[in-house]
């Protein structure tokens, strides 16, 4: 999907988790709605984002990518566009009549087929709390809308307090940028001391309830991935599959999936328990090659003639 020549358009008019993901973030064209919710949640389950989310979280402004992929944060439609996850929001009133033009639409060339869900889209309005939402975009945008004269400002200015939600993304900024977990979850607490914000302990409180063992691997394959082409980051998160199923490291996602998904006692027994106890030749061994005899990598089909747009994933 991330180097189909053709342009794929993928209306995200409910959940967009895990698969759904993967089905939907690597096409050209990703059309939220107000009923959109998006997230990652597998580090909770004792898994990682897989499906490809290395590539497409780590190309996320800043370290936004870190944060949904680590805490498993939902985002709305509207930050989804934000964010980029989206590349246009429709609401959903309009989605009939968009599907019908799209039907109609006798082309493949992007920018008409851009064009058209633009006739359709809107910008959506960012909740006061959204975690995507800086000072200076704010500030930047209002003065935008100022400017062309619009009758509504989609982005408000929304109080001047220290801890204000419009500061929320620079401090994403500053603490998932660390180099490990715990120092993440370090600058969080660090922050936490002179702020009153719910979102500040409930981000540390995801951290800390989630697999130590998926916190870690996740961190790293983001990383990893920022720098590597979608082919490689699926080759890669093969590898960490296989080896989180072959359960010889860490049975965290056996167990994730009883606490959560079977038992639903929202429970889970980590083991290794603690960050301090997943040791780096662990998590070396889920991105090393999976020791049986008949196991092979994931080998990605090769494509000629592929649109300038794959190639640049690649």
């Amino acid at each position: 999907m991330a180097t189909y020549s053709k342009p794929q358009v993928s209306i995200l008019n409910g959940i967009v988790m895990g698969g759904g993901a993967g089905a939907s973030m690597h096409g050209r064209f990703r059309v939220a709605t107000e009923n959109s919710v998006f997230a990652m949640p597998e580090t909770a389950l004792g898994l990682f984002p897989d499906v490809g989310a290395s590539y497409f979280l780590s190309r996320l402004p800043g370290f936004f990518g870190e944060y949904v992929g680590l805490t498993g944060s939902r985002l709305d439609g509207a930050e989804m566009l934000a964010c980029g996850l989206a590349t246009h929001f429709v609401p959903s009133p309009s989605l009939s009549s968009l599907e019908e033009a799209l039907c109609k639409l006798n082309s493949t060339d992007p920018a008409t087929i851009s064009a058209n869900i633009d006739g359709f889209s809107e910008q959506p309005t960012l909740k006061e709390r959204s975690s995507y939402c800086s000072f200076r975009q704010t500030l930047h945008v209002h003065m935008f809308n100022m400017h062309r004269g619009r009758k509504h400002t989609h982005l408000l200015l929304r109080g001047k307090k220290k801890n204000s939600s419009l500061l929320l993304l620079d401090i994403i900024n500053k603490c998932f940028s660390r180099r490990t977990i715990e120092e993440i979850i370090a600058a969080l607490e660090k922050t936490a001391v002179n702020s009153t914000d719910d979102w500040i302990s409930s981000t540390i409180k995801s951290l800390k309830t989630a697999s130590p063992t998926s916190l870690k691997i996740s961190l790293r394959s983001i990383r990893e991935g920022r720098h590597q082409g979608v082919g490689q980051c699926l080759v890669r998160e093969y590898r960490m599959v296989c080896n989180v199923m072959s359960g010889e490291i860490s049975k965290d996602f056996f167990e994730g999936c009883r606490a959560i998904l079977f038992d639903k006692d929202k429970n889970p027994k980590w083991e290794p328990s603690k960050l301090e106890f997943v040791t780096d030749n662990m998590v070396d061994r889920y991105f090393s090659k999976v020791e049986y005899e008949d196991w092979e990598d994931l080998k990605l089909p090769t494509r000629p003639n592929l649109p300038v747009h794959a190639i640049a994933k690649l």
